[in-house]
């Protein structure tokens, strides 16, 4: 979203571009990958259609999480656009590693100074 530029605005998008590598690899708690349903309609009459979470990692990976990323974002005129703004690759390999600026797959490193 840009919160950490000056010319942040709310109201407008002036996010920077994320990039989630090893989508096909995401780890889940207890028996969510068998029970968590993804559901969408066709449009067309008895189009309900049901996916578990093991289906869909099988068959797209990337959808989890953009599905994730999509339902804790505002349901506002700026969803789609900051959803474009992900890009979720299955595996490490990417076209994007020269442009990344900061990583955050590291352990962040706590760092302590003495009070004087």
């Amino acid at each position: 979203m840009g919160k950490h530029k000056p010319i942040y605005d709310p109201s407008s998008d002036c996010g920077d571009y994320v990039v989630v590598i090893n989508a096909k690899h995401v780890g889940v708690t207890g028996r969510k990958r068998e029970q968590k349903l993804y559901r969408h309609h066709t449009g067309f009459p008895g189009g309900l259609k049901e996916a578990t979470m093991e289906q869909l990692q099988q068959k797209n990976p990337e959808k989890v999480i953009e599905k994730a990323v999509s339902g804790m974002l505002p349901k506002n005129r700026l969803r789609q656009v900051r959803m474009g703004r992900l890009l979720v690759f299955p595996d490490g390999e990417h076209p994007y590693a020269d442009n990344i600026m900061k990583r955050y797959d590291t352990k962040i490193p706590l760092v302590t100074q003495p009070i004087d």
